[in-house]
């Protein structure tokens, strides 16, 4: 099982992250802008309020809809999604249900989306032993 800090290790081991307001919030500086890569679901408990941020559930970007599919259908009981996402190159993934090897990877693709070339050659780069 994963947990939110979890998330929030593997992320910022990551080259050119930063951190949002929410602890499961990170971002890549590209072309000096920061784009999300995952980020905190935000579930509408109640229909009349606004949504907030869920601890349990991460939203994370893909490369396209080919991938969102693939990993959709490869295994519901980590990925999900919901209607607000139809269109949009992002999955939902159940902490509780992603192992964290798992989720090392699912956190690095998603980064690899947003990060700029320069970014993603660099950190190719680097021995596996220190990232």
């Amino acid at each position: 099982m994963a947990t939110a800090r979890d998330v929030r290790t593997i992320a910022m081991r990551l080259p050119g992250v930063t951190a949002g307001k929410h602890s499961l919030d990170f971002a890549v500086l590209r072309g000096g802008k920061p784009k999300g890569f995952v980020w905190a679901w935000r579930e509408r408990k109640d229909p009349k309020r606004a949504r907030v941020p869920s601890s349990e559930v991460l939203a994370v970007r893909v490369a396209g809809g080919d991938e969102k599919a693939a990993l959709l259908a490869g295994d519901p009981a980590v990925f999900f999604t919901e209607p607000h996402y139809d269109g949009y190159p992002a999955v939902l993934v159940r902490l509780r249900a992603v192992r964290r090897p798992a989720l090392r990877e699912i956190v690095v693709q998603a980064w690899r989306c947003m990060a700029g070339a320069p970014l993603v050659a660099a950190y190719d780069a680097t021995p596996k032993r220190r990232r």
